[in-house]
């Protein structure tokens, strides 16, 4: 019998599969946005869910400052892909019997593709105009071949503008973005650069020598892709960023000693003893709710001296938080359970339920899992960072497995979407590990900006008496001589999930950035083995 609410089109889903659409999703997606009737009703950085599936139902409760919503639901679909992707609920209102929707969209832009469309030529006519009228440093430049189709065997997606300028058997390759497109588009543009200017180069057919890449972003938004471009190889090609103010139609070269002005910050490494004995009775009472023989894969982190979580390889199911009691000032530790944003505190009356979570995840999120199963694929970075944190040795016998953290320095919410570990090897050098467990045309650029902040960090105004540095004012690395030079970036993937376009991108890195490419075998659920590495040293052969 179908649900009420499903059309005959649809599968029948029961309330576990629909529970599992949604934390899924919502885990994915941190950035989502949940609209009714076109309404956007709540947006999921700041807005909090509970999902529950008692008595043969699926209830969703959302609420955030300005509203609070309950609904029953009775189906799940995803559809679109990848920032189009969308979540389409069907639910029935308490009390009600006529179905109604919601929708979870990936992304908070949702132009239709017309409309995309129709801004993006808009921007490339204003573009050839800005070329056609010259100025400085483009005068003598005739504009030829620009576009923004579409070529995704080369990843080159319509949101850039891209051409060439030429001067007898002198090119410069060129790609623009227009200022309706997201800042991460924006800061997109210099691997999708080095694609373009590399396949112009491969097709120039020795015609015209192409000196390096003009890149061309909204006025405002320059800042990532000037850091970025500071650690570009100079000999490898010429390299220019020019903002682009669309309204008047001027164009205003970045200055290349301009590397941006990035949001970065240290924070004081916890004392993990003490938070550890501070937070010693409320870890008994949610492993007392773990069975015995699933205690010891529980990892239990130390978020900051205010904060521990609990997980499951990656996947926080439960956590304890130091807080204030009512008005008063008296400190009080709240634990809470749920995945992602669904988040519940823990009573002697929901025990039961935090002991069901924990046991459906032992149960659905193992390394011999169902790899179809949400819980399962949900969070594969967080899986691969913890796998890593147990033994960073595995992908570098030099590494010290003693020193690992996660994300230090911390970057602004809005920078970036990935993991990073830093450690150490045996010559006390640092070792800056980006991790990507998905294909992805960004991760070496995205490892660069994290090495770029990590070294900066370190040059900062090291003690002259004691022979501390920033990290170790800040307790890290206790006990260990860290060297002075540059710090290592290592980028970990599986072998299969490395993106083309890294070997490329890395061909075009300065050779200041010392850099460790490491390919790891696809079952690195069951165990971390590398397959192959390659080397900044070796980039020529690439």
């Amino acid at each position: 019998m179908r649900q009420p609410g499903i059309s005959s089109a649809e599968p029948t889903q029961s309330v576990e599969q629909i529970a599992a659409a949604l934390e899924c999703f919502l885990a994915e997606h941190a950035k989502a946005v949940v609209t009714e009737e076109g309404k956007i009703l709540f947006d999921m950085r700041s807005a909090k869910y509970s999902l529950t599936t008692e008595h043969g139902r699926c209830t969703l409760q959302m609420w955030s400052e300005e509203r609070n919503v309950v609904r029953r639901v009775t189906a799940a679909v995803e559809r679109g892909a990848a920032r189009d992707r969308m979540l389409r609920l069907t639910t029935q209102r308490f009390g009600q019997t006529r179905p109604g929707s919601l929708e979870i969209l990936a992304d908070r832009d949702r132009r239709t593709p017309s409309t995309r469309e129709a801004t993006r030529v808009r921007y490339l006519k204003a573009l050839e105009r800005v070329m056609l009228r010259g100025g400085e440093g483009w005068g003598e430049w005739a504009a030829e071949g620009f576009r923004t189709a579409m070529d995704l065997e080369k990843s080159f997606g319509p949101a850039y503008a891209r051409g060439s300028l030429v001067h007898g058997h002198e090119a410069w390759a060129v790609i623009a973005v227009n200022a309706e497109e997201t800042q991460a588009t924006v800061d997109g543009i210099l691997t999708l650069g080095v694609l373009w200017l590399a396949h112009c180069r491969e097709n120039a057919g020795g015609r015209r020598l192409y000196r390096g890449l003009r890149m061309i972003v909204p006025r405002g938004m320059a800042t990532l892709t000037a850091s970025r471009l500071a650690w570009m190889n100079r000999d490898a090609a010429q390299w220019e960023l020019w903002e682009f103010d669309e309204k008047i139609e001027e164009m205003e070269q970045r200055d290349a000693a301009d590397h941006g002005n990035l949001t970065t910050r240290l924070i004081h490494a916890p004392n993990e003893e003490a938070a550890r004995e501070r937070f010693a009775e409320a870890a008994s009472r949610v492993m007392a709710l773990v069975p015995e023989l699933m205690r010891a894969e529980v990892e239990q982190r130390i978020q900051s001296g205010v904060e521990m979580a609990f997980r499951l390889h990656g996947l926080e199911f439960a956590r304890v938080r130091m807080g204030y009691a009512g008005q008063s000032f008296n400190r009080v530790q709240e634990i809470t359970f749920g995945a992602g944003a669904n988040e519940t505190p823990l009573t002697e009356e929901n025990a039961g339920e935090l002991r069901e979570l924990v046991e459906r995840l032992f149960a659905r999120r193992s390394e011999g899992g169902d790899k179809r199963d949400a819980l399962y694929r949900m969070q594969p970075e967080r899986w691969l960072e913890s796998e890593l944190r147990r033994d960073v040795s595995l992908i570098d016998a030099r590494l010290d497995a003693a020193h690992v953290y996660t994300q230090v320095p911390a970057f602004a919410a809005s920078d970036r979407g990935m993991l990073d570990l830093l450690s150490v090897d045996k010559d006390g050098r640092l070792a800056v590990i980006e991790l990507k467990a998905d294909e992805d045309l960004h991760l070496a650029l995205q490892g660069l900006d994290y090495w770029v902040r990590v070294r900066w960090h370190h040059q900062q105004n090291p003690d002259a008496n004691s022979g501390l540095g920033e990290f170790q004012r800040h307790g890290y690395f206790d006990g260990v001589r860290l060297a002075e030079g540059d710090p290592r970036l290592y980028l970990v993937a599986p072998a299969l999930r490395v993106h083309p376009a890294t070997d490329v991108v890395l061909r075009y890195l300065s050779p200041r950035v010392d850099w460790v490419l490491v390919a790891i075998d696809e079952r690195w659920r069951r165990q971390i083995k590398v397959i192959w590495r390659k080397r900044s040293g070796d980039a020529a052969k690439i």
